[in-house]
């Protein structure tokens, strides 16, 4: 073989070789894009502004986004058996929570609200005013089937409720299986009239909506939910997010005539700042950091005594939520704050050395001479607030005070000095004596006012609400009530705190306000 031929062969397997190299790269980045491509079950009636958003996402971000459309019945009857896909977008809050009920939705976020209307052609030829025109013989109805679109389900939940449904099923032409199904019959004059949620009818130039008290009472909100058997939670929260963000998502459902919530403002990283009182930590510290590892946020969390907390949020600091040690620290800025739910109560006790040398066995023994006794300070903390508050009610104050050889902002720093025998005896949360049981004994109060409940309340001024109620609910999980029992608290599970207005569990798309206390 001459150099010539040797030169060609030596090129042609450089080429090979190039080429291997740029197919498998090529592979890799198809095989990449693939796996990070979001799977999207969504009602068909959100098509429009689903596809604009979808567009404007993978533009920004290049995460592919593969919708499938279809009714919202049908499309979670498909995720029931495949049990695959990241992320489902219902027409009705109510399969959002069958979805939940059957282990197949996690994290949920509000997105609009819809209202079923009588959709007829543009200047309604048929004088069609109300339910009751329906059945009438010169009209031609289109429904949606109960059994796969959320309208459909929906109009005969109503229609039953009101006596009109065997009516108006009996005079029904065609039973479609989609909403837009409907709005296009009518559009091209197939029938003369049909039942629509709002926001579609107001992408159909063409057509014109009625509304009926009978249908009026079935406004509903609706939510994406991420499915618990994605893959990749993180990013099928983002894009979630980026969905429901009052200035990117539900900018384009606005300007399509749906009724939008509030909405959080968008951060790819969403920043959180959040206070609460140092006797949640054992109990709070591994949530909040499972929590926004899956949320893709950061949040920093400020762990002190309630008393030093609440003074920076009077100086002018503005977490987005706040955890106290006491209902009576959120009360003092329940201004700032949406309604509080009740997490958690714990006792407060007195904590003594191994063997109790001292023979303590209740508060009038802290009054002894010579007795080394530990309080938290009642400006600085909520323990400290509640110690004085008990021990005045119990006739005993002075008596201690004259025993007080430390004063601390949070009951650990009390738990250590007892451990190491600085003290005889502190005044302390349970749960801070708990966390050192095998060296401690603990004495409990016989005393109405000695226990303290930890409240939970969403700043009103955050931006980032619907974040914030999504940690509430992973601190109201069954993962965190057992981490709560475990480090010594009796749970309540977020009762409402019946003091304060503004319940966000039950308004949380709205934006409300109280005279502070």
């Amino acid at each position: 073989m001459n150099k010539s031929q040797n030169l060609i062969v030596l090129s042609l397997l450089v080429l090979f070789a190039l080429g291997s190299v740029l197919y498998w790269d090529y592979q890799i980045k198809q095989e990449d894009a693939k796996q990070s491509a979001l799977v999207f079950y969504c009602a068909a009636g959100m098509k429009p502004p689903v596809e604009a958003i979808r567009e404007s996402y993978e533009k920004e971000y290049g995460v592919p986004v593969l919708i499938q459309y279809g009714g919202s019945g049908t499309l979670l009857s498909n995720l029931s058996v495949a049990k695959q896909g990241d992320l489902y977008l219902a027409a009705d809050e109510t399969y959002i929570t069958q979805g939940k009920e059957k282990g197949l939705i996690d994290e949920t976020i509000s997105v609009a609200y819809l209202t079923p209307v009588i959709a007829v052609a543009k200047g309604n030829p048929k004088e069609i005013h109300g339910v009751d025109d329906l059945s009438r013989d010169n009209v031609a109805l289109a429904l949606a089937n109960p059994d796969a679109a959320s309208v459909g389900r929906t109009v005969k939940s109503l229609l039953t409720q009101s006596g009109d449904w065997e009516t108006i099923q009996a005079h029904c032409k065609v039973f479609k299986p989609t909403v837009n199904d409907i709005a296009n019959d009518i559009k091209i004059g197939s029938v003369d009239a049909g039942v629509v949620w709002d926001a579609v009818a107001a992408q159909y130039p063409e057509l014109e909506t009625v509304h009926a008290p009978e249908l009026d009472a079935g406004r509903m909100r609706i939510n994406i939910g991420v499915l618990s058997f994605t893959e990749q939670p993180t990013a099928a929260l983002r894009f979630a997010r980026y969905l429901t963000a009052r200035d990117k998502g539900l900018k384009i459902f606005q300007s399509m005539g749906y009724e939008v919530v509030e909405g959080d403002v968008w951060e790819e990283t969403p920043h959180i700042v959040f206070y609460s009182g140092s006797v949640n930590k054992p109990a709070l510290d591994d949530t909040v950091k499972e929590f926004s590892e899956r949320e893709g946020a950061q949040i920093d969390v400020t762990y002190n005594g309630c008393g030093i907390l609440v003074a920076q949020m009077k100086a002018g600091e503005r977490p987005d939520a706040y955890f106290a040690c006491d209902v009576s620290f959120m009360h003092q800025v329940t201004d700032l704050f949406l309604d509080a739910s009740n997490m958690a109560k714990t006792d407060i006790v007195i904590a003594v050395q191994k063997g109790n040398p001292k023979h303590i066995q209740t508060l009038n023994d802290l009054t002894k001479e010579g007795m080394l006794v530990g309080v938290c300070n009642e400006e600085q903390s909520a323990l400290g607030y509640l110690t004085a508050r008990l021990l005045k009610d119990a006739g005993v104050y002075e008596g201690v005070r004259k025993n007080v050889q430390s004063e601390v902002p949070i009951g650990p720093f009390l738990v250590n000095q007892t451990v190491t025998g600085s003290l005889d005896a502190v005044i302390v949360y349970d749960v801070n004596a708990k966390a050192a049981a095998d060296q401690l004994e603990i004495i409990h109060i016989d005393h109405p006012l000695a226990n303290a409940t930890q409240p939970f309340a969403i700043a009103q001024t955050s931006n980032h609400k619907e974040l914030i109620g999504r940690l509430l609910e992973r601190i109201r999980s069954a993962q965190s009530e057992e981490r709560f029992k475990n480090a010594g608290f009796e749970w309540l599970g977020g009762v409402p705190d019946d003091t304060v207005k503004n319940d966000w569990t039950e308004s949380k798309d709205e934006t409300l306000s109280h005279e502070p206390r």
